[in-house]
């Protein structure tokens, strides 16, 4: 299916998006360490035992990453702010990580791009992780201090402002599967930071509000929970996982609320006093960011620990992460966002992309799939806005290939190529055809 801005709402904004510590290179700048260079730094963690010290090089080279963004004609730039570069103690400031910030959006702006700011794109300062991290109910009172200080000088020129990305990604893929910084496997510890995520966004809403703020908001990823079978066993198990990965985070921010079907497994293991926090977690946000990549198949697993479930391969064709390409659950999110959580607030797709093994080939790089993808998902985004859902924009995964966590530089996200030795770029066909579909000229 062949999409062009055309089809979409007057003022759709269409964009691409990358991640600081994905594509900086954390070792420029006087930035201090944040747990992934410690984690990457430990055998086993992440492939290679790479690191994201040089990544993209972006800190060098982001006027010429910012002109592919206006080459392609896109409205605006999904990036984020590294903590430890803003903090490298997670407390003072450094003000040659504030100047280098202050450039890059004007640089935006110059090229006629809307700056949308993510806060924290899991670049945790060491000296946090030091006391706890995201076990320690102190960090989201740090945070707030983070997000204040970065606001003030840039708050004045960026679109919208994200507190967190991902915080399933933040408190479970990173403590209860140990997959992510700090490779942690703990229940306690994951129930803790499934919290204290969720606080750092509240405290950190309470502050920029308090500032005079608007356009605050948090981006929650959502993957589509299927049941292997109509079994109650496995249609509990579906629930369950819809539970923690879809429902915890949104209930919270929206009901003030938890899942009761993950209350069941995390309740023992809260921090005291968690409902307290309820009304800070649940005040007013402006916009909510959807993430969004793929589906799993869940069944019962009886006689395990909670949540008692395991995973089923599902048929569907997969990229290269071994995730199954599933665009109606794209559809899916948008509205039931729009139907069950937060009526006509803004929406914006903030990501959503494939990884694909990319190679260059006399200059060009072919990935006549990774193009089929992105039209196929603006193609759902297209039908949840006939649906009903206040879409307004769509960000895809990633402007580069990058750093992709635990999984090195293997993984390519990109819809420009990036030559890790050379730092040569070179955009592929995927970015070429986005491209065409942005044009203004008809």
């Amino acid at each position: 299916m062949t999409l062009s801005r055309f089809d979409f709402p007057e003022g759709f904004l269409f964009g691409a998006a990358t991640a600081a510590y994905q594509i900086e290179g954390s070792g420029f700048g006087g930035a201090g360490s944040c747990h992934w260079d410690t984690f990457s730094a430990t055998p086993g963690n992440v492939k290679n035992a790479e690191s994201g010290a040089r990544a993209c090089d972006h800190y060098h080279q982001w006027p010429a990453d910012l002109d592919l963004l206006q080459k392609a004609q896109m409205d605006a730039y999904r990036f984020s702010t590294n903590w430890a570069r803003v903090m490298p103690d997670g407390r003072t400031v450094s003000p040659e990580g504030m100047d280098y910030y202050d450039r890059l959006v004007d640089g935006m702006l110059e090229r006629g791009l809307k700056p949308f700011q993510t806060l924290y794109h899991w670049d945790l300062p060491s000296a946090l992780a030091d006391i706890g991290g995201w076990m320690n109910r102190e960090i989201p009172l740090r945070f707030a201090d983070y997000a204040e200080a970065i606001t003030r000088k840039l708050g004045d020129r960026v679109e919208t402002i994200a507190t967190i990305n991902e915080p399933w990604c933040v408190a479970w893929l990173s403590h209860f599967f140990g997959a992510h910084a700090p490779g942690l496997r703990d229940i306690r510890a994951t129930a803790r930071a499934m919290h204290h995520v969720l606080l750092a966004h509240g405290l950190g809403v309470e502050r920029l509000r308090g500032m005079g703020k608007k356009n605050l908001g948090i981006v929650l990823n959502f993957d589509y929970a299927e049941p292997a079978s109509q079994s109650p066993a496995d249609l509990r198990a579906a629930d369950v996982n819809d539970g923690i990965f879809n429902r915890w985070f949104i209930e919270a921010i929206t009901q003030k609320t938890y899942p009761q079907i993950v209350l069941e497994g995390l309740g023992p293991h809260m921090p005291e006093g968690w409902e307290k926090d309820m009304a800070v977690i649940g005040q007013k946000i402006d916009f909510l960011g959807v993430n969004y990549y793929t589906r799993h198949i869940h069944a019962a697993a009886p006689g395990t620990p909670w949540p008692s479930t395991t995973g089923v391969e599902g048929s569907l064709p997969k990229t290269q992460m071994g995730w199954e390409i599933y665009p109606d659950g794209l559809h899916h999110f948008l509205t039931r966002m729009a139907k069950d959580y937060v009526g006509d607030m803004p929406l914006y797709v903030t990501e959503n992309g494939m990884a694909n093994a990319d190679s260059v080939n006399a200059g060009e790089v072919s990935d006549d799939i990774r193009t089929d993808f992105l039209f196929a998902h603006l193609a759902a985004t297209k039908r949840a806005i006939a649906d009903g859902a206040n879409v307004r924009g769509f960000f895809y995964w990633s402007l580069l290939d990058n750093y992709e966590w635990a999984e090195g530089y293997e993984k390519r996200f990109g819809l420009v190529h990036v030559d890790y030795e050379t730092q040569v770029r070179t955009p592929k066909a995927s970015y070429k055809a986005y491209a065409r579909a942005l044009a203004r000229n008809t």
